[in-house]
């Protein structure tokens, strides 16, 4: 079973940038994709960021340029840094990994708010 905790959430101002970590308690080497979803209040889940083991990425069109998404080998985590945040940026994010066998997983979630 994988754990994953997210941190890094919180209140910022638009044009503010915020860096989210996903630290895993297993070997990020065992994973072949890691993402990163959000969900805003009364709406679906939407996939934001993800990146596979060959460090191919993948961007929502609305963050591509803003957002980065990255992993750290040696802290076992997978990391997305928000640059110029916007308050539609507003939602709860959420780590998302699979394993090779196919089997996913998901953080508790951590908020941020964009809002001046």
């Amino acid at each position: 079973q994988v754990q994953l905790v997210e941190s890094g959430g919180g209140l910022v101002q638009p044009g503010g940038s915020l860096r989210l970590s996903c630290a895993a308690s297993g070997s990020i080497f065992s994973f072949n994709l890691m993402s990163w979803y959000r969900q805003a209040p009364g709406k679906q889940r939407e996939l934001v960021a993800r990146i596979f083991s060959d460090s191919t990425t993948y961007y929502l069109s609305s963050v591509k340029g803003r957002f980065t998404i990255s992993r750290d080998n040696g802290k076992n985590t997978i990391d997305l840094q928000m640059n110029s945040l916007k308050p539609e940026d507003t939602a709860v994010y959420y780590c998302n990994v699979r394993n090779y066998g196919g089997d996913t997983y998901w953080g508790q979630g951590t908020q941020v708010t964009v809002s001046s």
